[in-house]
């Protein structure tokens, strides 16, 4: 056997795989980047589909591009014709076009799709155009094994007012279930208060709450991605959606307890993903 030979005989097993659909943030705190961060801290190969090109720091979005619709629906293609795809995170979709692509091409994908609605960034921009919240309504929910909304974004999907308690946060959810989803996760980050609770809704069953402190922190840029992300990494392992919910939630908590650890930007600065491997 050849030196050659002899470096390339090792063991090769399958990896969990998760494909990201969403936009570029290119300060790399959220969007494409917090998910392939979160993927690869959690043990998961990451793929990616690129929605949309942000200029983007800790401070603010200061231009958006949107991919072509074709684009985007070749890149669909090119991974799903040849990676084996065991779940798929959606986040930012910010024009009709896009997410009819995006619909399109998974309408025969059958494994967990986890949708995070991504309307407005942590600096107050909106990535959402108006007119693109009725065709994200009509075709992705229908399509998502799990909606992540937070409360305003849960309010704007139903053109209501924005959950003011928790018996209101789960009559939304319950109006999401509605529309589609199989389940909903009402993000309590908005809400007032020391600690912030998550509802995780099933049609028929009880909410399934876990609630952790508030953390005294501005480096809170990608939340909402890297929890939404890390929910599908535990999904493409084959957890069942409380479990992967509870160490999703887990590993988000110890990354924003971490936050402060970084020194990144002058604004509001991103999680610590790799909390758990950097010392």
């Amino acid at each position: 056997m050849t030196r050659t030979q002899t470096a390339r005989s090792f063991s090769v097993s399958a990896i969990p795989i998760c494909a990201t659909i969403a936009g570029s943030d290119s300060g790399g705190g959220a969007g494409i980047q917090a998910d392939l961060k979160t993927f690869s801290a959690l043990g998961v190969y990451g793929a990616s589909v690129i929605t949309a090109i942000t200029a983007q720091n800790t401070k603010a979005v200061t231009a958006v591009h949107d991919i072509p619709a074709d684009i985007v629906t070749a890149q669909i293609e090119a991974v799903f014709s040849d990676l084996a795809v065991d779940a798929v995170k959606i986040g930012m979709l910010s024009v009709p076009a896009t997410i009819e692509a995006v619909a399109a091409g998974l309408a025969a994908f059958g494994k967990p799709v986890v949708l995070d609605p991504v309307m407005v960034a942590k600096s107050g921009d909106r990535l959402l155009s108006p007119e693109a919240v009725s065709t994200l309504r009509e075709r992705l929910l229908p399509l998502a094994t799990l909606l992540t909304p937070n409360l305003p974004e849960a309010a704007c999907l139903l053109d209501c007012d924005v959950a003011q308690n928790e018996g209101e946060a789960i009559e939304q959810g319950k109006a999401l279930l509605a529309l589609g989803a199989d389940a909903v996760l009402m993000k309590g980050g908005h809400a007032d208060g020391g600690d912030c609770t998550d509802l995780l809704i099933h049609d028929g069953l009880p909410p399934f709450r876990l609630t952790a402190p508030r953390i005294a922190t501005r480096n809170t840029h990608g939340t909402g991605c890297t929890l939404s992300s890390a929910i599908a990494a535990g999904l493409a392992k084959g957890l069942l959606l409380e479990e992967a919910f509870t160490v999703a939630h887990g590993y988000l908590q110890g990354a924003i307890i971490a936050a402060d650890r970084l020194s990144v930007g002058s604004g509001n600065g991103p999680v610590h993903h790799f909390h758990q491997m950097w010392g």
